[in-house]
Parts: C-alpha cells; structure tokens; sequence
C-alpha cells in the first residue's frame, strides 16, 4: 500500500484542467508535487493558488530535454518520484477531408500541421514524459503509479481522427509498460494504469462552441461534464 503523504507528483499540463485539480489534491493530502506547463504565466497563477511544497518546471513535453529537466527537478528537489501523471494535452479538431456538400469535391482538409501537433504533445510529450520519469524512477529505487489519462475519444470521434488516435494510444501503452516492467521484475515498484473518465469539465472543453457542447453533454449517462476534482479523488485513489 502507498500513502500520498510525503509522496512526490510529477504532473504535466499541472497549470489547468485535470492536472491543477490533481496538483491541489495531493498537496491537500500533504503529499509534494512538480508541476510542468508550458505556459509560465499560468504557472505562477497555479503556485499563488495551491498551499504545500510544490515546484513548477516550464516544459514543453515534445522536447527531450525539457522531460528530463522536469524528472531532475522532482529528484533534486525532494529526492523522489512517486507518481508520474502526464496531462499535458490539446485539441485540434476538423474532419481529415471535407468535401463540398453542392460538388461533392474535397475543399478542405486537416493539415499535416493540424494532426501532427496533437500527436507530439498528446502522445510523443506523454512517452517523452514516462521514460524520463520512469527512468528517474528505477535508478533511486522509488516505488509508484504512472497513470495515463485515455478517453472516450479513444473510440474514435468523427473530427478528432489526430486526438482519438492519441487517447486509442494511451488505453494500450499501459499493457506495454507492465509487461516491459514485468519482465525486468520493476512490477512489484511501479504500476501503470491509464484512466477514461469522459468528457471532462476542464477550459479546453467547456469552451467548445456552445452547440456542440450541449451535444456532448447530451451524451453524458449522468447528465453533466465529469469535475476535474473528481478525477483528480479517483487517480488517488488508485494510488493507494
């Protein structure tokens, strides 16, 4: 069994959405966190909110060195990494083609820019993130969770053929990573698990347009956005 207290969050994207929420309720719980964002402005705003030891790293997860840095500063800093949670993530949606509903001729398509962008930071930023840590990790000896965040895009959402390819990524790499783990007999230390909580009510998605917005939440079982509080409660709870 793991207890929060005194344990050492690594969290991207720990500026806003799910990752603040998850920064603050680790540190309520009295554990220590490093926060990695890329936005500096942002960071600042999330350290004059939180209460406890935290230290902030501005990162940007698509770069080696910046992954690195981040996992150093949680060793240098409090000399462990206990938790790894890479929520660093954006949206860029549009339909790969489009063609014209009066000739029937594509007159529109999803740039290489468009889609390769939510891959380096949803999915090379998260393995970037993970190895560097995961590194850290093993050679001070550290026990932990690395916790992914999938969702329901991982099902494929017409509009989102980048962003869903990423989530699809994330609900396998967590099977990849324990049996890499299993096999060189770190299973017992480090767990991996990645969690799907749904739309969630962060910035990036209530500021959808509101139509589309209302659509989503129409699709919702329990009738409203998932908190980013409550999963912030849940990814503790599989900590413990």
């Amino acid at each position: 069994m793991l207890e929060i207290k005194d344990s050492v969050a690594v969290i991207t994207g720990g500026a806003s959405g799910i990752g603040l929420d998850l920064a603050r309720y680790w540190l309520e719980n009295d554990g220590k966190v490093v926060i990695g964002d890329v936005a500096e402005e942002a960071l600042e705003k999330a350290v004059r909110e939180l209460s406890g030891e935290v230290a902030t790293v501005v990162c940007n997860v698509t770069q080696e060195e910046d992954c690195a840095r981040l996992a150093d500063t949680a060793i240098e800093k409090f000399g462990q990494i206990n938790l790894v949670a890479p929520f660093a993530g954006i949206i860029k949606d549009g339909m790969m083609v489009s063609p014209d509903r009066e000739t029937g001729k594509v007159e529109k398509k999803m740039s290489l820019g468009e889609f390769q962008i939510v891959i380096d930071i949803n999915l090379t930023g998260v393995f970037l993130t993970v190895r560097e840590c995961a590194e850290r990790m093993i050679n001070n000896n550290c026990k932990g969770l690395i916790c992914l965040i999938s969702s329901t895009g991982a099902q494929g959402t017409a509009g989102q053929i980048n962003y869903s390819s990423t989530k699809a990524a994330m609900s396998v790499m967590p099977k990849v990573i324990t049996a890499e783990f299993f096999r060189r007999g770190l299973a017992n230390k480090i767990r991996c698990v990645a969690v799907a909580p749904g739309y969630v009510g962060t910035p990036m998605v209530k500021n959808m347009p509101p139509k589309i917005l209302d659509k989503v939440v129409g699709q919702v079982p329990i009738g409203r956005l998932i908190e980013p509080a409550e999963v912030a409660a849940f990814v503790g709870d599989l900590y413990r």
